[in-house]
């Protein structure tokens, strides 16, 4: 059997995660499918969760809503344990659209052409650029209050509010650099995609 296209491998793993994080069997799934007047059996369902199954667009927008979750959510979907991606996410789409774009291209919120990519990326790197600021206005503001706290940080380092500083301040790094990496990884695409011109 020839390897799934991607977008078919999304949405399968994608149902079996959803039917799982609702604690559903394969039987409960096709019975609450069942009651919203689109059947599909339960093996059925199984073999769309191995792909062995075509998922149609109907059977598409009647599992999100069983599920409670959305046909973008189900197509947007990237299976936790798959390696790096050697191709697209979706079928057919450029090889460097990621997961972010790919959902808001789902959603109607960007275009794949160069210039709409070019403006999503931007847009990306600002808010990211906003995030970052925000991240080091809180950092430095922890550490304010650290060195106001002075000796008395020293002294009494298992204090709780000392502690609840310092874990301020770990979080506060973490999420900075978090900003920073995506940042970063954000310009080099949106670089690329500007030379693409």
């Amino acid at each position: 059997m020839p390897s799934p296209f991607p977008t078919s491998l999304a949405v399968s793993d994608a149902i079996t995660h959803y039917r799982q994080l609702r604690e559903l069997t394969c039987d409960e799934l096709a019975y609450a499918l069942l009651m919203l007047g689109h059947p599909i059996p339960a093996d059925a369902i199984a073999e769309m969760e191995r792909c062995a199954r075509p998922v149609t667009v109907d059977d598409l927008v009647a599992i999100a809503y069983a599920l409670s979750t959305t046909p973008v959510v189900l197509l947007a979907h990237i299976p936790i344990d798959m390696p790096e991606p050697e191709g697209p996410l979706g079928t057919g789409l450029p090889s460097d659209v990621d997961q972010a774009e790919l959902r808001a291209w789902i959603e109607g919120k960007t275009a794949l052409d160069r210039e709409s990519r070019v403006r999503w990326w931007e847009e990306r790197a600002g808010r990211l650029r906003v995030r970052s600021a925000h991240h080091e206005e809180q950092l430095q503001g922890a550490y304010a209050e650290l060195h106001e706290l002075g000796e008395l940080a020293l002294q009494e380092a298992d204090a709780p509010p000392v502690q609840r500083l310092q874990w301020r301040i770990k979080d506060g790094e973490h999420a900075l650099n978090q900003s920073e990496v995506a940042l970063a990884l954000t310009e080099d695409q949106l670089d690329s995609l500007r030379e693409d011109v």
